[in-house]
């Protein structure tokens, strides 16, 4: 006695202008979610403006050996501010949303599975640039810095970048860490890493075998592409710092996939 086999038809594929405003509309909702959660919000974007506020604006004159450290601080705390909405946003926020069981709802729904994680990125990107125009904007009015247009623009762009890069960070912190641990064990990553990479003082007033191990640190590399655009970079090659942050992005997003598909066979 033969048997008929069933044949199911396979899902439809979306189009490029469909898929476009799935993306769309999933990173829209990301950051409408992200704004709307003030203890996330109002931390994140606070903290870099009250730091630049009590050593940026109130050493406004400060010149010490060429360095003007309201400009200097400008780009270290563009950086830390840029690197907290990344590491809080995808690091923690991912981590309890994976808690509560939210990516698995995510990935049985027929929503293309990269357009969760290209939001959440996408998110980290604005509220890095909402950081970046509000210490610029406190720079120029409130820390006598003067920017030019092109200045600007390099700033924003290496934003993106920074934003992208530690969200690659954010993703493997959350595959890894439990909910409730998160925000003090990104607290205990990000904050002395951003001490020692300069973000908070020129990195020459920091102790010799600190300013030995910075070379080691992403955060220092992002730091140095963004104090090169106001002329506060050491003498080391630019590519190096290029390549330093794109090999920590490689390592980070590699990481994340072989941890994802570990905890997948494991289910």
């Amino acid at each position: 006695m033969s048997t008929r086999s069933i044949a199911y038809p396979e899902p439809p594929t979306l189009g490029i202008a469909r898929t476009i405003a799935v993306f769309g509309k999933e990173t829209k909702y990301e950051f409408l979610k992200l704004m709307r959660n003030r203890s996330f919000s109002l931390a994140v974007i606070a903290f870099p403006i009250m730091f630049y506020l009590l050593f940026g604006v109130t050493n406004r004159g400060a010149n010490s050996n060429g360095i003007y450290m309201a400009r200097y601080l400008l780009g270290g705390y563009a950086c830390f501010g840029l690197i907290g909405a990344a590491l809080f946003g995808i690091g923690v926020g991912l981590a309890g949303e994976r808690s509560m069981g939210w990516l698995e709802v995510k990935r049985a729904s027929p929503m293309p599975p990269m357009a969760y994680l290209v939001a959440k990125c996408m998110g980290a990107i604005g509220f890095g640039l909402i950081i970046v125009t509000a210490l610029t904007v406190l720079a120029v009015t409130m820390g006598g810095v003067s920017l030019t247009a092109p200045e600007l623009a390099k700033m924003y762009g290496i934003s993106v970048v920074g934003s992208i890069s530690f969200a690659s960070m954010g993703f493997l912190l959350a595959l890894l860490v439990p909910a409730n641990a998160a925000p003090g064990i990104v607290n205990l990553i990000y904050l002395p890493m951003s001490f020692m990479s300069g973000l908070w003082m020129p990195i020459q007033y920091l102790p010799h075998w600190l300013q030995q191990i910075a070379p080691a640190l992403p955060m220092y590399h992002l730091a140095q592409l963004m104090l090169r655009i106001f002329g506060y970079a050491n003498s080391t090659s630019v590519m190096s710092h290029w390549f330093g942050l794109a090999g920590f992005t490689m390592v980070m997003l590699g990481t994340s996939w072989l941890v994802f598909n570990r905890a997948q066979q494991n289910a």
